[in-house]
């Protein structure tokens, strides 16, 4: 082993390292490892930002922000609103809504279409009584299981069709990955379907987070303020200090009989006036004490939060939010937007008590109460995603075909090579942003950056690898495991090695290192390289036995109320499923 390949290995194992301890971002990680290999001089300075333009990159990108418009259009929406209507039982709600997540994933980012597709299973969930646990982790699978129909379904089949471009001198095209996709999808949304809810631990069945979190009851609270209040002559805003002190949010005013609009944060405090607060039990007796308020009267039944201009809202923080590792109190939510933060669900547990002081994770639902108005705006700016459908006005229902059309175009042309396919996606982003499908504004928000910023890093570092031999010196390892054994049974090992890495880490950056190792076995052993490209496509897309392994399995985390372990009771028995279905396919597809 030269000094180089040792430097790239070493190199190589930290970013393994770091990208399975979490603690750190992804592409920080990534950008920090590509700095480090042009530091030692393992990644030449002419190709230091090659993977920034990559074709792949490029792609990606484009395909992100269609994703958005598709969303905008809203037509989407209606269809898996009219599949939810006509489910008489959970199985066959199941069935439609994991099967309109397949077809959607096959040609938009499966984020979106998870994240188009939540508010809906939740709202039927509330409507038929059970919990979304049941359906949400079918949901999520089913959605990342269509990603492995075409080949802008998913970043590793993107990676996958590109990587055979400069390595064989042509590309995959679209629908090349559609005969194996298709029946992994299949097979996987109906064993969800028929098999996969029931595995998931039966006290699951009888939790519902999302409920759980709006029953503010004992947390909200109307406090009377008589004469001789310490709180008389002072605006609600004055009280800020005083309550951030006794961990006490201050979300209306009430004066005779009627609720002032908003939060009255300008509103002089008079005697008689009711404050109308959230806190836990001990800290409001404390804010009672301090200001010499009494508990109002009311009935049990009166409701402290209800006013006409004034809403509850429950959104799901995915990666990448605004809000992600900062506080409530830290983004002024309360003083700067109007907007206070009255719960967090974290895998099904309930905060509270210092829920402003609290860091928010991924995958947290966050309980918001504000301006009905300003609701979407705010949920927007945090980065959040609503767990109880888009304001209306953010969906553009009359520009649904237009949408779906221009995008239609697109594939078309590029199926039948008659326009270069990023040119015909950006194409279509261009015509979004002319006929304000996505507004332009909005344009730069729709990509994901810290997946762009992994695979610029990656790409680099990827093919320096190669260059360097040592993706010849891991091939040589795992034909060396299987010698004397048919290449199906290499190919089964190599599906495996690289379904563990995509269970625990990025599956982008695992389709960066797997494709380049799998040419070189599949020349080692002498057989086609396509179907080990292949199997490389479909292994990095399987992350079903933690919520790491996929952005989607994260959103549902927090709203499903799942523990890390609750994953692989579905996903293990999935991942064995896509190898039996897939093997064969590859080798009928794809003879070796």
């Amino acid at each position: 082993m030269t000094t180089h390949q040792i430097l790239l290995f070493g190199l190589l194992f930290c970013v393994f390292v770091f990208l399975i301890w979490g603690r750190w971002r992804y592409d920080l990680v990534a950008f920090v490892a590509l700095i480090a290999a042009l530091l030692i001089g393992v990644v030449p300075k002419e190709q230091a930002f090659s993977g920034f333009g990559h074709p792949a990159t490029i792609i990606i990108a484009l395909v992100l922000i269609v994703s958005k418009g598709l969303s905008n259009s809203g037509a989407i929406e209606l269809i898996a609103k009219q599949v939810s209507r006509f489910a008489v039982s959970l199985q066959t709600h199941i069935a439609g809504m994991a099967g309109i997540a397949a077809i959607l994933s096959a040609v938009m980012n499966n984020v979106a279409a998870l994240a188009m597709l939540m508010p809906v299973d939740l709202q039927a969930a509330a409507k038929a009584k059970r919990s979304p646990s049941l359906t949400l982790m079918p949901l999520s699978f089913a959605s990342i299981l269509g990603g492995m129909i075409t080949m802008i379904g998913t970043p590793p089949n993107i990676i996958i069709a590109e990587f055979r471009q400069s390595s064989l001198g042509e590309s995959f095209t679209m629908f090349d990955f559609t005969p194996v996709g298709l029946a992994c999808a299949f097979a996987g949304v109906l064993f969800v379907t028929l098999v996969g809810w029931r595995l998931l631990p039966a006290d699951r069945a009888s939790h519902n987070s999302a409920r759980e979190l709006l029953d503010v009851s004992g947390y909200i609270a109307e406090l009377h303020v008589p004469k001789g209040s310490e709180a008389i002559g002072k605006h609600v805003r004055d009280l800020d200090d005083l309550a951030d002190q006794s961990d006490v949010a201050i979300v209306g005013l009430v004066r005779r009989g009627r609720r002032l609009p908003g939060q009255a944060r300008l509103a002089e405090i008079r005697s008689g006036d009711i404050l109308v607060v959230d806190a836990a039990p001990g800290a409001m007796d404390r804010f009672v004490g301090e200001l010499r308020l009494d508990y109002s009267s009311k009935g049990k039944d009166s409701s402290p939060l209800s006013s006409e201009d004034m809403s509850l809202w429950e959104v799901v923080v995915p990666e990448g939010a605004r809000v992600e590792g900062r506080t409530a109190y830290s983004l002024k939510l309360q003083y700067r937007h109007g907007v206070t933060l009255l719960g967090v669900s974290r895998q099904g547990k309930q905060f509270r008590e210092r829920v402003r002081h609290l860091q928010i994770r991924e995958g947290d639902v966050l309980l918001l109460y504000g301006s009905s108005d300003m609701l979407a705006e705010i949920s927007y700016w945090l980065g959040t995603l609503p767990l109880a459908g888009r304001s209306l006005d953010l969906i553009q229902r009359h520009k649904a075909w237009l949408a779906v059309g221009l995008f239609a175009a697109a594939i078309v042309l590029a199926s039948f090579g008659l326009v270069y396919q990023p040119v015909a996606l950006a194409a279509v982003v261009a015509s979004y942003v002319m006929f304000n499908v996505v507004q332009a504004r909005h344009v730069y928000d729709s990509v994901e950056w810290p997946v762009i910023v992994l695979l610029g890093s990656m790409i680099p570092i990827g093919a320096a690898l190669e260059s360097s031999g040592g993706t010849a010196l891991i091939a040589d390892l795992i034909t060396s495991m299987s010698v004397g054994y048919s290449p199906v049974v290499v190919l089964i090992l190599l599906m495996l090695i690289t379904m563990t890495l995509s269970d625990v880490m990025n599956n982008t950056a695992t389709a960066v290192i797997a494709a380049p190792i799998a040419v070189d076995i599949a020349n080692r052993l002498g057989v086609n390289p396509d179907p080990f490209l292949m199997v490389v496509a479909v292994a990095a897309s399987c992350a079903f036995l933690t919520p790491i392994g996929h952005k989607n399995n994260t959103l549902i985390m927090g709203p499903g109320g799942y523990r890390f372990g609750d994953y692989w009771r579905m996903g293990l028995p999935l991942e064995i499923l896509v190898v039996l279905v897939s093997i064969p396919m590859i080798i009928w597809v794809w003879p070796l």
